[in-house]
């Protein structure tokens, strides 16, 4: 079986993680292809990976969404060492007593089930981090 992130910038091997193109010009960061950096405009980028842990710097209980959806679920914005990172919170019940701005999480990954060839479909989402056993 072969694990299939579903989208390019997750990387699996050795340890899930994120990877941005980064503009050498102003160190801007973006998950997908571009031509040009929308902040200061060059054109040269290098790949570089993004911290897997962050705070919570915003996010939404959603209700409603697309057929086969499972509903609630928490939507986020998550700061990751500077890194803006929008992803699903994973392992928390969607409910504000749950979840909080500030809340310190981790890079999760997650199995989206398997296709007909026995492939892996690999999300990721950002799981609270127990502050209990932090050190």
């Amino acid at each position: 079986m072969t694990r299939i992130p579903i989208v390019d910038y997750l990387v699996l091997e050795p340890e899930p993680h994120l990877r941005a193109h980064e503009c050498t010009h102003c160190g801007a960061r973006y998950f997908g292809r571009r031509n040009a950096c929308a902040s200061c405009g060059g054109r040269s980028f290098t790949d570089t990976d993004v911290a897997t842990e962050g705070e919570v710097e915003a996010f939404t209980i959603v209700s409603f969404a697309a057929p086969g959806i499972p509903v609630p679920f928490v939507a986020a914005i998550v700061d990751c060492d500077g890194t803006t990172v929008q992803g699903n919170l994973l392992e928390v019940e969607p409910s504000p007593e749950h979840v909080h701005l500030g809340m310190k999480v981790r890079l999760a990954t997650a199995s989206l089930g398997e296709d007909a060839n026995g492939d892996e479909g690999i999300t990721f989402g950002f799981a609270p981090i127990d502050q209990g056993s932090a050190s």
